[in-house]
C-alpha cells in the first residue's frame, strides 16, 4: 500500500485532527506534547504566521525523538512554494482552505497527501477530479451537518472531514458523524484562546481525553 493510501486509512480511523498555531516555539511544542499524552495520534499545525515554518521544524524534530507514530499535518497552505518548504521540513500531509492547483500539483509530484478545503458542490467536483479522495467541508459552522447529508449521494469515492465550529460535546460531534463525515478538525473549540494564553495544558489534556473518548463511542457503538 503506498504511504498515501496509508495515511487517508490511518486519519479516517483516528477521527481527529486537533489543529492550531502559536508564534512561541515553547508553547507550540507543550501543545503537541499535552494533546499525545492526551491520546492525540495526529495534529494539524496551521501555516498562519512568519514563525509557522521554523516551528514546524522543531514540532518535528520533537515527534522524532520523543512522539514516534504521531503524525504531523501542515494546514492553511495556500500556494504550491509553502506546500514545498514543509513538505521538505517532513510534514506527513498537507490541508488547505481552498483546492489551489498549485498546491495540487507540487502534492502530486511529491506523492504526498492533500487534503483541500471546498464549500459548494462545483469546487467538491473539481477536487474529486483531481483525485482528491478526502476533502475538507469548510466552515462547518456555516454549512451544516445538513449540507453534509445533501451532497453525500453525489459523491461517491469521496470522504470528508469538517473543520470550523465543531463544538466539543457529543451532541454535536454525533451530528457531524452521522451525517457522513469520517473525521472532525478542532480548533479554537478544543484549543481555545485562554488555554493558549494561560498555558493551560492541563485542561486541555481533560478536553482532549474527553474527545477522543466521545468519537470511540460514536465510531464503535456497543
Amino acid at each position: 500500500m503506498e504511504r498515501k493510501e496509508q495515511l487517508l486509512q490511518q486519519v479516517k480511523e483516528i477521527g481527529l485532527l486537533p489543529l492550531y498555531y502559536h508564534d512561541s516555539a515553547e508553547v507550540c511544542l507543550s501543545v503537541a506534547k499535552t494533546l499525545n499524552e492526551a491520546g492525540t495520534k495526529c495534529i494539524e499545525f496551521t501555516n498562519r504566521g512568519e514563525k509557522a515554518l521554523e516551528n514546524f521544524k522543531q514540532l518535528v524534530k520533537l515527534r522524532e525523538e520523543n512522539m514516534k507514530g504521531l503524525l504531523l499535518a501542515v494546514g492553511t497552505i495556500k500556494s504550491g512554494i509553502d506546500a514545498q518548504k514543509f513538505i521538505d521540513a517532513g510534514a506527513d500531509f498537507l490541508i488547505s482552505p481552498v483546492f489551489d492547483k498549485s498546491v495540487c500539483d507540487t502534492a502530486y509530484l511529491n506523492k504526498s497527501l492533500w487534503i483541500p478545503g471546498c464549500t459548494t458542490p462545483t469546487e467538491i467536483h473539481v477536487a474529486q477530479q483531481a483525485g482528491c479522495q478526502l476533502i475538507k467541508l469548510f466552515p462547518g459552522n456555516v454549512l451544516g451537518p445538513g449540507f453534509v447529508e445533501a451532497i453525500m449521494p453525489l459523491f461517491s469515492g469521496v470522504d470528508f472531514t469538517i473543520t470550523g465550529g465543531v463544538e466539543a460535546t457529543e451532541e454535536n460531534i454525533s451530528a457531524w458523524f452521522k451525517a457522513g463525515v469520517k473525521v472532525v478538525g478542532m480548533g479554537s473549540k478544543l484549543i481555545s484562546k485562554d488555554i493558549l494564553k494561560n498555558r493551560n495544558y492541563d485542561e486541555l489534556r481533560v478536553k482532549t481525553k474527553e474527545v477522543i473518548s466521545i468519537i470511540r463511542r460514536i465510531k464503535s457503538p456497543q
